[in-house]
This record gives structure tokens, sequence and C-alpha cells, in this order.
């Protein structure tokens, strides 16, 4: 059935790379170019020379008037304190040392004596940007990648993938102080479009896997959906503050994908599948602030982990879903326009999958424990009935026992009277045979 619908989402490799050919992936964000490309691009070096020219004038005017307080004051500037070359060499073998993903130990060592330097140029980027918070979004994305790169410079004697796991570490310690005044800020349009991006999803809730041309198991509901994991996992993306944990979840989420079509496709996946699948999370999960997320990371993000690598590619994938649900129209879903404005107005219901195996034997059991209810109910009923009954009998046997007993009671105290008379020994006999009488009529009663 899939395999004859003509699939409207579709993208190659080489798509997904860089428009400038440089071999990283390539972001809709930054019209197709990667980020190191899309700085070249965007930042003028005309600009960049002015504004280093002014920084050099403003540094150079700021020492000299120091200098001259300082001479005011002392006679002459004091030499700078020179540190011991053995410093720097104890903390990058401290950060040689660490486990990766051990971001506490990095603590640890951030906060010792030997890396006193680099916490100082930390606390003082922090305190920067909290106080010049008012900044353009864009200005400070800049500040925090050169941050990046100057810090990068620290490690270099690394191996390079040890600097790639400090700066992993770095990263976590600045986004996650500076996110409270980063994300989602007041100079951009971030929110406004997530309440538009949510709200198309929300009308996209008719789209079925059927529709998107997705493997998927029939007769599945939310209990055996298979993408159900993913659809988690993308939803948690919000809560996280560090870009590198924001894109954990998505390839979290993304991993979870390939695991449901590596079950329900007797194929492996292709690029194809797995976009479709992608855009069929996003459009069950509707995560929180989608947008307000992707141009987080995109800004304050490590460049090599969106240029290269799992989360490059994962996260690439995601800015397409993102792109393609906010341009989906009928052809992408093998709809015709008026079919397509039908479902968009409500005027139209997708057909229901068909009832699988798993489905027809739940929907069997259900039935059959319905029955096995009205049954038990019926049983009840029953035995509450007879237990009345019972209760009935016994009330009226009891009436009947205590009436046969006062009567009894009235008959042996007559004979009693009668035989403290003197009479006759018929009449004795007698009297005595109708005392039996009435004692084995009472014995009677009592054992009925």
């Amino acid at each position: 059935m899939l395999a004859e619908q003509k699939r409207g989402i579709h993208v190659s490799q080489v798509e997904l790379l860089c428009k400038d050919g440089c071999g990283y992936y390539g972001n809709p964000t930054w019209q197709g170019y990667c980020s190191k490309c899309w700085r070249k691009r965007t930042h003028k070096t005309e600009t960049n020379r002015q504004e280093n020219e002014f920084e050099e004038k403003k540094n150079v005017e700021k020492g000299r008037r120091s200098s001259s307080v300082m001479r005011l004051f002392w006679g002459s500037p004091s030499p700078p304190r020179q540190e011991s070359p053995e410093t720097p060499v104890a903390a990058l073998k401290a950060f040689q040392s660490l486990e990766p993903g051990d971001f506490p130990g990095f603590l640890k060592v951030l906060h010792s004596s030997s890396s006193q330097r680099l916490q100082s140029q930390c606390t003082a980027f922090l305190n920067t940007i909290e106080a010049y918070h008012d900044l353009p979004i864009q200005k400070q994305s800049d500040l925090v990648q050169d941050f990046y790169q100057n810090i990068a410079d620290h490690f270099s004697s690394l191996p390079e993938e040890q600097v790639s796991q400090m700066m992993e570490h770095i990263e976590k310690l600045i986004m996650t102080h500076l996110h409270k005044w980063v994300f989602c800020h007041d100079s951009c349009d971030d929110e406004q479009k997530d309440l538009t991006l949510q709200r198309r999803i929300k009308s996209l809730n008719w789209v079925s896997p059927q529709m998107l041309c997705v493997p998927y198991p029939n007769g599945g509901s939310d209990i055996s959906d298979p993408y159900l994991p993913a659809i988690t996992a993308i939803i948690e993306m919000d809560a996280k503050r560090a870009p590198q944990d924001k894109l954990a979840c998505l390839s979290r989420c993304s991993q979870n994908v390939f695991q449901a079509l590596a079950l329900t496709n007797n194929q492996p996946a292709n690029a194809d599948d797995f976009l479709s699948a992608l855009v069929y999370v996003v459009l069950r999960a509707n995560p929180p602030r989608l947008h307000s997320n992707v141009n987080y990371i995109i800004r304050f993000g490590l460049p090599q982990s969106l240029m290269a690598g799992e989360s490059g590619y994962y996260f690439t994938n995601l800015s397409c879903t993102v792109a393609f649900i906010e341009k989906l129209d009928g052809p992408s879903l093998n709809l015709t326009p008026e079919e397509f404005n039908s479902y968009m107005q409500g005027r139209r219901v997708p057909p229901q999958p068909l009832e699988g195996d798993g489905k027809k034997r739940a929907r069997e059991n259900r039935e059959q424990l319905e029955e096995l209810k009205k049954r038990q109910e019926s049983v009840e009923q029953g035995v509450r009935a007879l237990q009345e009954q019972l209760e009935q009998w016994v009330h009226c046997v009891q009436e009947q026992v205590d009436e046969v007993r006062g009567q009894s009671t009235l008959v042996h105290r007559c004979l009693a009277e009668a035989l403290e008379k003197p009479t006759g020994n018929v009449r004795d006999h007698s009297l005595s045979a109708l005392k039996d009488g009435v004692d084995q009529r009472i014995k009677y009663k009592e054992s009925s």
C-alpha cells in the first residue's frame, strides 16, 4: 500500500549538506548553509575591522588612563603578576583525566586553584552577558560563539576528542546560567512563532501515518504505538536548559524512531522513512516552544554539534520537519486541494485503519469479559434472591414453632391441673395419651 503511493516527503543526503560544499550539515534556518559558512556570509569583514579598531582604541585609551592613575598614586605601574607555568599544565592534566560526560568532575577541577584563570574568564563572561542581557539576541549569540572559540584555544594542547568533551562542559556551564536571559528573548519574535507553529500542528491532528507513508502496524492504539517513546523524548526537550541536553533528547527521539521503523518495516529505514516518521512524531507530540528550542540550539549550541555527527544529522532533519509542517499541503499527503481543505475545516475525517490480529483479539477479549461480567451479576442477583427467600422461610418456621410452643405450654398447664385432681384410671390414661400426642406434635414441628 505504501509502495503504491507517491511519497510527499523526499530528502537525500546531499540535500542535507551545506550549500558551500564544506561537507558539514546545512540548515533551513541558515538558508542551507552550515553555521560556520553562514556566519562568514552574514558578518561583513569591514564591519568587523571597524569594531576591532574601535575596541583597540578604547582599550588603549583605557590603559593610558589607568597607567596615569597608577603613576599618580604609586609613582610607577607595578609589573603584572606572573602565573606559574606549571599551573596551567597541572589544570590541563586534571581536565584530561576526566571521564567523558563527567560534568561534576569538571566543575570540581574548574574550582580548583590550578584552574583559577579559566574560572575567572567564565565568571567574567557570565557577569557581562547578564549585565547586557538587553542586547539583541543575535549580538548575544555572536558573543557566546566568540567565547567558545577563545575557550577552545585554552584546551588546544589536548587531543581533538577531549577538546570536544571540554567544550561540551563549558557550554553546559555557560548556557545553564544564561538560559533565563537568552531563551525566547524579547528582542525576537520566537514566542509569537511558537504559538503560530503550535496552532498549525494542532490543525493537522487528522494526519494519519498512512498519509505520510510511515510504516505503522495495523490496528495500533496509543498503548501499542511504537513511536510513543520518541514522542515522549521530544516533549522532554523543552525542560532542558543546555543546548547539548536538548540535542540529547532529540537524539534519543530519533533513535526510538529508527527502532520503531525496524519493528514495523521488513527492510532497513532510509532517509525518507526517517523524515516521514519524524514528521508524524512531531505532529503527534506538538512539542512546547518548538520554534524557540530550535533557534536556541542554533544560536548558542556548539558549532561542531550541529555541523557533523549524529546530533547534527538529527537536528538538520528536525529543522526540515518544522519547515515541512509549515508548508504542508495536499500533494504532500497524496490528497487533492479539495480533500486537504475538507480535512482542515473538519468536514472530513481520515479512514480508520484496518483491524489487525492484535486489536481483534483485544476486542474479543473485551467482549468475553463483558459477558462474564453480566453472568456474574446475574449469579449474584440470584444468590441475593435465594438468600432473601431462605430468611423468609426461617422466619416463618420460627413463628410456627413459637406458636406451637405457646399452645403446648397452655396444654401442659391444663393437664397438670387436671392431673392434680383425683379421678379415675381411665381418665388419667386419656390425659396421659393426650399429653404424649401434643409432645410428639411439638417435636415434629421443631424437626420440620
